[in-house]
């Protein structure tokens, strides 16, 4: 027991921890006056992720590889069952109630997508056609399903992470140009088939004054949460744009605000601190990974995390146009927690198995 203790990655098990003490902290203190039951649900989707993340840490990676099939499947069937028996929560049309259970298929869709395109680049070269075009359909299916539902940030984090994944398998660069070009060429069919609140949106990301009561009044009121804060912040429990509820969505889109006003820039820059070590950690065990498949399931979970802590920080502040995109470890939420949690259990398994090679087995090793 001791032995597999050892075997254990220390930082990213601390980095972790101090997530989660940091996430509990901040939640409270968006939802202290009159919502404390989401702090107590969050307290039992946390004991639940750590379940599902020392579960996780325990299956070895050729399971896992065998695994990435039926989880993209079952991602893709519940997707394919939201605009059936999908419930609608704040006008869009994103979950699936199952009795006990209540999650978004696209939670799990991202994980799964990802866990899969490691999975089919592991031993195939994505400067093939043969390789690539069916990578592009895997990531194109879902990606449609979601956007339906809608929810366009969840779309563009989706596909985002696998163009990161499959540049990195090794498409040559002018493929990604090409790329490029036709993503520019379809922005004005993206935006005409834009719904009008998205549409808001962007709008407001360019001109939030235009319209201070209604698509500016997030990005306006999260700039004042943020600059009031200064550089120690108004002290805990104390910041008036969460008490008031002037902040929209306080708990989930917008925590970080809430954080920023109560902590200030110290706060803030101690949250960041804690995310750029733990995207490091997760590159640097994907860096000495034992194999092909552990490398980039450590890429692919970096990309996603990294895009999700722009993404939310980038829309907060007023930099990126407002998209529904949770603050990983921070914002409110049992589907993205557990299937996070779940993601760095995949991470210390790569690590577990990494360690488990002799020295001259190891990549980089002249003997390897």
């Amino acid at each position: 027991m001791i032995e597999r203790l050892r075997r254990l990655d220390a930082l990213l098990l601390l980095v972790i921890v101090s997530l989660a003490v940091l996430g509990m902290f901040t939640l409270y203190a968006a939802v202290h006056q009159g919502g404390i039951q989401l702090w107590q649900h969050q307290m039992v989707y946390w004991g639940l992720g750590i379940g599902v993340f020392t579960v996780t840490c325990l299956i070895p990676l050729r399971v896992l590889a065998l695994l990435s099939w039926p989880a993209y499947l079952s991602a893709l069937l519940a997707l394919l069952l939201v605009p059936l028996i999908g419930e609608v929560q704040m006008g869009a049309r994103r979950w699936l109630d199952l009795g006990m259970i209540n999650f978004q298929p696209s939670e799990l869709m991202k994980w799964a997508l990802m866990l899969l395109l490691a999975h089919w680049f592991a031993s195939r070269d994505a400067a093939s056609l043969k390789s690539l075009v069916p990578a592009m359909v895997f990531a194109l299916l879902p990606a449609a399903l979601i956007v339906l539902e809608p929810d366009l940030g969840t779309t563009l984090l989706l596909l985002f992470s696998a163009i990161v994944m499959i540049f990195s398998a090794g498409v040559p660069w002018r493929w990604v140009v090409y790329g490029g070009l036709a993503g520019l060429i379809s922005m004005p069919v993206l935006w005409h088939n834009m719904h009008t609140y998205q549409k808001q949106r962007v709008l407001s990301f360019l001109h939030p004054e235009a319209d201070p009561l209604g698509a500016g009044y997030h990005v306006i009121q999260s700039n004042i949460a943020i600059g009031s804060g200064g550089l120690f912040g108004k002290g805990y429990l104390h910041g008036t744009q969460a008490r008031l509820h002037f902040l929209p969505e306080q708990h989930t889109d917008f925590i970080f605000a809430v954080l920023a006003e109560e902590g200030g820039l110290i706060a803030s820059g101690l949250l960041l601190l804690l995310y750029a070590l733990l995207i490091s950690r997760i590159i640097n065990i994907g860096l000495h990974a034992a194999t092909r498949f552990g490398a980039m399931l450590c890429i692919g979970i970096a990309a996603i995390f990294t895009l999700y802590i722009l993404i939310n920080i980038g829309m907060v502040s007023g930099v990126m146009p407002v998209v529904g995109v949770p603050l990983p470890f921070i914002s409110y939420g049992g589907s993205a927690l557990i299937t996070m949690l779940a993601a760095l259990g995949m991470v210390m398994r790569v690590a577990i198995e990494s360690r488990d090679k002799l020295p001259w087995q190891r990549p980089g090793s002249p003997f390897a």
